[in-house]
């Protein structure tokens, strides 16, 4: 994905060009028999025949969509694939996240919604091609464009490019990624009928010879299906190598844009890699939303074409966790918990608009029925939860964690944690000791928001916008505190290299830097959360409290759990915890206004839920069977 340009007023379109498109395409795609589990002795895969795409020397029409298993609890992976088929899809593409499978280096996790064999192995049960993207940078305004943090501990280091610190790791991550990728490979009995090489590097475009050196990375490890690369119409002839079919990504289907990408390689096929049915949201901006006849059209415009597509996405799925990306163009703005993307299916998986016209449109081409679309299950509004019990995080604070004393401040990533990978996401709280008031200022070093405290009292915030406050005067020695959040990594751009989180540098109170600091990790990880449990000190809430302060409560299910969503009216700003789960970040800023609870992560009788409010909490949130996603603006 990449920054859109702007945004236009919805436009209601009809199926004048879905008309002109099915009277065109005379000729029927009947590929009932070009599904993975009925190919055998395979020899040829996916090829290139002049304008169009062979598989197994048959013609071949890719109608692709993305759903990406990292976002999508792995109870729904089957039931999200079904109705890709029952859209009238052949093809599944999915992105792989470096800094899921590897959170601290040398440390890798293929297991449980991590298991891509498990994914991709279902994907060809039910009847879908897969193109994978394994990166190592995907963007998909996923944190770091999925590369891990503890990269960002080497001060030299050079990102997406032939660096030695950067290709080193690469090699030791593929070098585990690849043995799972290979066997799944078309010519080997597996669906994978091409593979990506890196994401839109033509945006990027910082060394010659890089992509060169992704390819061979991917070929030198067992590759053997046709390579792809994809890029936005700016960066096209950028991002190309040897070897590789470029793609292209776009929503609006500007003139002569298919015919540019002709230019660059000519008499080859014509393949739309991330056609995007819908657009991401920033914290404090609206909820965009593409008219659906508007895409539809533009879909059937690709297609009269001749070109094959992949919608991006089918099914966005949620930000689950900490792990959301963020933009720099401007200003810095991070996106939102959810990635509902306005796709064709919901961020719960339910049907909109978009999907029955698609599923018209490709069910005409195709020529033959298409499997019935499974049935939507219902969702639960399981009413009002109290939050009876909180303990402030200055009382947690002795009882559970150790600090890293330190004369300068830390950055995130170069915390002694984990193995010696650094803290990756989360909050990290700064301490250490004043002697009266005065003018703090930040000089731009907090990433990316900070909570200031004189002991335990709120003096105000700090980020990129405020860099600068006046503490109270007070007698003898007080701690300042100061409780930065990382709000999530710029994921596209040019600024990769500067995704350095917490303090990044001197703080400074009347022109003298701030020194001796206490400095407490707040990850949030499962095992911490764990042990909030038996923290003595929890109390009944009081009418009215100012956090910063984690909250529990319990919700009783009678029966068996459904998927809800979360109402947190009255509350400010914070994360939100589910029997451990981390559902993601809420904030009354908006446009989120719901957190989506998945109802396999629901137990029948008692779950807890916990929650961690910066400021001013309230006493009760809402399930709900609606989702709230915002103040809507249609996407120009």
């Amino acid at each position: 994905m990449w920054p859109c340009c702007g945004r236009r007023q919805r436009r209601v379109g009809g199926f004048a060009v879905v008309a002109v498109v099915l009277w065109v395409l005379v000729r029927r795609f009947n590929w009932s028999e070009l599904v993975p589990l009925r190919l055998w002795g395979r020899t040829l895969g996916l090829q290139t025949e002049h304008s169009q795409f062979l598989l197994e020397g048959m013609p071949f029409r890719i109608f692709g969509g993305s759903m990406h298993y990292f976002r999508v609890p792995r109870e729904y992976w089957e039931d999200r694939m079904l109705k890709m088929k029952a859209c009238g899809l052949n093809t599944l593409t999915t992105y792989v996240p470096w800094n899921l499978h590897e959170r601290d280096r040398g440390k890798f996790d293929f297991s449980r919604n991590l298991d891509l064999r498990a994914f991709l192995s279902l994907a060809a049960k039910n009847g879908l091609w897969v193109i994978l993207r394994p990166g190592p940078y995907i963007c998909s305004e996923w944190d770091l464009g999925g590369l891990p943090s503890w990269l960002l501990q080497d001060p030299e280091m050079q990102l997406r490019t032939t660096y030695k610190g950067f290709t080193e790791a690469v090699d030791a991550y593929f070098d585990h990624l690849m043995p799972i990728v290979v066997p799944l490979q078309y010519k080997k009995g597996g669906p994978i009928i091409a593979v990506q090489v890196e994401n839109e590097y033509g945006s990027y475009a910082k060394d010659p010879n890089y992509m060169a050196y992704v390819k061979m990375a991917l070929l030198n490890r067992g590759i053997v299906e046709m390579l792809m690369t994809s890029d936005n119409k700016n960066g096209l002839s950028y991002g190309l190598v040897e070897g590789a079919l470029a793609t292209v990504n776009f929503q609006k289907l500007e003139p002569g844009l298919l015919k540019h990408l002709d230019s660059l390689q000519r008499d080859q096929p014509k393949m739309v890699m991330e056609y995007w049915t819908g657009w991401f949201d920033n914290w404090g901006g609206p909820h965009y939303v593409f008219d659906a006849d508007e895409m539809v059209n533009t879909v059937a415009s690709i297609l009269k074409l001749g070109a094959s597509i992949n919608l991006y996405m089918f099914h966005g799925g949620t930000n689950f966790g900490f792990m959301n990306g963020a933009l720099e163009a401007d200003e810095y703005k991070s996106d939102v918990t959810s990635y509902d993307y306005d796709a064709v299916l919901t961020e719960a998986g339910d049907y909109t608009s978009k999907f029955f016209k698609l599923r018209q449109l490709f069910s005409v081409i195709i020529g033959q029925p298409l499997p019935l679309p499974p049935v939507i299950e219902s969702k639960a509004s399981y009413g009002a939860i109290l939050l009876h019990q909180y303990i402030s995080l200055w009382d947690v604070i002795p009882s559970l964690l150790q600090p890293i004393k330190s004369e300068f401040p830390i950055n995130m990533e170069n915390l002694h944690l984990n193995d010696s990978s650094g803290q990756s996401y989360g909050y990290v709280l700064y301490e250490t000791v004043i002697f009266g008031g005065g003018h703090l200022h930040s000089r731009n070093h907090v990433r990316d928001r900070a909570q200031v405290f004189v002991n335990t009292m709120y003096v105000g915030e700090l980020d990129y916008n405020t860099v600068e406050l006046s503490l109270p005067e007070g007698q003898g020695f007080r701690q300042l505190r100061l409780l930065v959040e990382n709000r999530g990594r710029v994921n596209y751009g040019l600024a990769l290299n500067e995704q350095r989180k917490g303090l990044i540098g001197d703080v400074f109170l009347n022109n003298v830097p701030l020194r001796n600091f206490k400095i407490y990790s707040l990850e949030m990880k499962p095992a911490f959360m764990k042990s909030l449990q038996r923290v003595a000190g929890w109390s009944a809430v009081p009418d009215y409290f100012v956090g910063p302060a984690f909250f529990r409560g319990r919700l009783w299910i009678e029966h068996q759990p459904q998927d809800t969503f979360l109402k947190l009216q009255g509350w400010e700003k914070g994360v939100v915890f589910v029997n451990g789960q981390n559902l993601g970040r809420y904030w009354k800023i908006g446009p989120q206004e719901t957190l989506y609870l998945p109802g396999p992560w629901l137990w029948k009788g008692s779950n807890e839920i916990v929650i961690f409010e910066e400021r001013t909490a309230g006493r009760i949130i809402q399930s709900v069977d609606i989702p709230y996603l915002g103040r809507t603006q249609y996407v120009d």
